[in-house]
């Protein structure tokens, strides 16, 4: 395997196989609120919706806080964290196109490019990798969709404020949706280089190729 293809493992703060911490915690109640939320974007409870997604964001920045503080980072965290995030966005995309506030298209572009990396996942996995690096436009993307879709559900809470909220939220969405598709395409392209490299001779796992909290791809 030539040097540019073998991941180096980075330095950063120790993460544990701890399942039992105040980050994990927040973030399970975090992934447990996202079917509440959907219940409520579907039922056109929009101003109950928003605070759901206040208290979300809220855990979801105490938790990386202590996380850190606290050397508490764990890898179920880093899985939890962004699937809570990633639950959010299609809840909100779908409860959003079922209304018919934003189109079925929409639905497809995020849906499928999650598809892909699940299926660049099982790729990498068979080839003896851990996941990717998460790539900045990633999480970009992410935190563009994430804000984008409540930005939208505030302008259907309330009808007066939509002149600005629509063209911000969809503003962010197109925005977030373009560097999703373009994040994944460098994710597709990585997994096209590893996999036409010699295999490893040992396992690489997620640690390896990044130490950060936040290991899941954006």
């Amino acid at each position: 395997m030539s040097e540019s293809l073998t991941p180096v493992p980075a330095a950063g703060p120790t993460v544990s196989d701890r399942i039992l911490t105040i980050p994990n915690l927040l973030s399970a109640i975090r992934v447990l609120l996202v079917p509440v939320f959907l219940v409520l974007v579907l039922a056109g409870e929009d101003l109950a919706a928003l605070v759901i997604i206040i208290i979300s964001s809220a855990s979801d920045y105490l938790d990386g806080v202590i996380a850190r503080r606290f050397d508490q980072m764990s890898r179920l965290g880093r899985l939890l964290d962004p699937a809570a995030d990633r639950l959010f966005i299609l809840a909100a995309v779908i409860g959003l196109a079922v209304r018919e506030v934003v189109p079925w298209w929409l639905v497809a572009v995020i849906v499928g490019r999650d598809v892909m990396l699940v299926l660049l996942g099982i790729v990498l996995a068979q080839h003896r990798y851990g996941p990717l690096p998460v790539h900045h436009l990633g999480k970009l993307a992410t935190f563009a969709l994430f804000y984008a879709l409540p930005i939208l559900v505030l302008g259907q809470a309330f009808p007066d404020l939509r002149p600005i909220s629509d063209p911000l939220g969809w503003a962010l969405a197109l925005w977030g949706a373009f560097l999703y598709w373009w994040a994944g395409a460098l994710y597709l392209r990585q997994t096209l280089d590893l996999v036409r490299a010699p295999a490893p001779s040992t396992p690489i796992s997620s640690d390896s190729v990044n130490g950060s909290r936040r290991s899941t791809n954006g």
